[in-house]
């Protein structure tokens, strides 16, 4: 829902009969925060970060990932630039700041990409940072884009480890996207929890209109930030309420069971609804 003129966000709440038990209910809250104009997105420094090891040779993963990108280059102004960094056999910048005006060059290097080898995830990380920081626009949106399954079998020895990386990084005002593909040994909390400790956002594809609608129809959530530190506080009424149980926040268990983590807001892209 598309929020008042004056405000940022709309937030509303919806309470139905549960069917799975007659002595509950469901409540349903949502807030949706105001969808900016690409046209005055300040300009783009972007880096598609894309995992190329064995396990995304598979329809379901760097084709649709390959496919959702060449999209959404389609939709770059002149003013947004592209790097590509690989990860698989070997880590590599394809490309670097290229304009948003020679679509033709970034999307032939996309089209090249094939995927082999192992996943020296941290390795691609650290070469992406690298990149988006040599060409850090003041005031732009300096994002980092990854894509992968989330397994990131070479490099760091623990996650821990990997989300330090991240957070520190994080304060130079360099964004990480998380884009989360295919089944099997996808590792979607990691990937979730990337995204979260980089104020960044995540989103998961598993069809080619899927990949449309995140990078393409509805881009400006992945691609820029309207508020970084979000809470959403809920406080039932004892008399009424006798508990309550929160519905499909899995990913959120490991974050919130680490009790030596600060606990933060969420990260709201434009025309993002959190539910």
């Amino acid at each position: 829902t598309e929020p008042e003129k004056d405000s940022m966000f709309h937030c509303s709440s919806y309470l139905t009969n549960c069917p799975w038990s007659q002595a509950s209910q469901l409540l349903f809250i949502n807030t949706s925060a105001r969808k900016i104009n690409m046209a005055t997105v300040p300009p783009g420094n972007l880096v598609f970060l894309l995992d190329v090891s064995g396990s995304m040779d598979m329809p379901n993963k760097l084709p649709l990932i390959t496919s959702g990108f060449i999209k959404m280059v389609k939709t770059l102004r002149a003013i947004d630039t592209v790097s590509i960094v690989t990860f698989g056999e070997t880590v590599q910048v394809l490309l670097e700041g290229v304009p948003g005006s020679e679509k033709e060059t970034i999307i032939k290097a996309i089209e090249k990409i094939t995927a082999d080898g192992y996943t020296p995830g941290e390795a691609g990380i650290r070469l992406a940072y690298k990149v988006v920081k040599k060409r850090f626009i003041k005031g732009g949106n300096n994002r980092i884009i990854l894509a992968a399954d989330g397994d990131f079998n070479v490099g760091m020895s623990t996650e821990k480890d990997l989300m330090a990386l991240i957070q520190q990084e994080k304060q130079s005002g360099i964004y990480l996207s998380c884009l989360g593909v295919g089944s099997g040994n996808y590792k979607d909390s990691r990937l979730y929890a990337m995204s979260q400790k980089s104020n960044g956002n995540f989103a998961y594809i598993d069809n080619e209109q899927e990949a449309e609608r995140v990078l393409v129809t509805d881009i400006t959530k992945t691609l820029f930030t309207v508020a970084e530190n979000v809470y959403l506080t809920v406080r039932f009424n004892p008399a009424v309420v006798q508990h309550y149980r929160l519905l499909g926040y899995e990913n959120d268990n490991t974050l919130l069971a680490d009790t030596i983590k600060q606990l933060k807001g969420g990260e709201i892209g434009s025309g993002h609804s959190l539910i």
